[in-house]
């Protein structure tokens, strides 16, 4: 299994934290695969550096997709992509 550092914005890197937030959008820019280790490591994008917390989490699922199969760049570029964590209704 290999181990991907990428870097996390402090808001997010909260969320993480604390549970709230399990899933990650990024750029396919590298390689990952279920069971691999992701290091999130809190960077503050205001003083440009490293707070120095970490968190290690292991890829259960990866799920590679092409937003512009689906819609036009202009509307990505406008509106955005939104990423939806699901569960189960109690």
């Amino acid at each position: 299994m290999t181990e991907i550092k990428k870097k996390t914005w402090p808001e997010f890197f909260q969320k993480i934290l604390d549970g709230k937030k399990n899933a990650e959008l990024r750029l396919a820019d590298f390689e990952i695969k279920e069971g691999d280790t992701l290091i999130l490591e809190e960077f503050n994008p205001e003083t440009n550096s490293y707070t120095g917390r970490k968190i290690e989490k292991k890829v259960k699922n990866v799920t590679k997709i092409r937003p512009a199969e689906f819609y036009s760049m202009e509307d990505i570029k406008n509106k955005g992509l939104v990423l939806m964590e699901m569960e189960d209704i109690k």
